[in-house]
């Protein structure tokens, strides 16, 4: 799963409101995490007191990391999934799926 061989698309939801920065960072975040990889990876990113938080996890196996960015430009509040399917990897907006 999650091959970084694989061509990688993203929505145009994600491309208009998450930074570059912070789409190579959840790329790095799935490329760098124990095998087994789950599907879908889910990252959760919000705002406390002007600090950008990602909450990264997955069900199976069931796996959560949290990052905090404290100099982050732009923060934002989202919910994006990654998804394998199986041929290629996309970036998408919750509400996009």
């Amino acid at each position: 799963m999650f091959e970084p061989s694989k061509p990688r698309y993203l929505t145009r939801g994600v491309d208009e409101s998450i930074s570059p920065e912070l789409r190579v960072f959840m790329w790095a975040m799935i490329d760098n995490m124990p095998e087994p990889k789950d599907y879908l990876q889910v990252f959760k990113l919000y705002v406390v007191d002007g600090v950008q938080i990602v909450k990264h996890s997955s069900e199976q196996p069931e796996y959560e990391m949290l990052y905090v960015f404290p100099e982050m430009e732009e923060p934002v509040t989202a919910k994006v999934y990654v998804i394998d399917s199986e041929d290629y990897c996309t970036m998408l907006l919750a509400e996009e799926y």
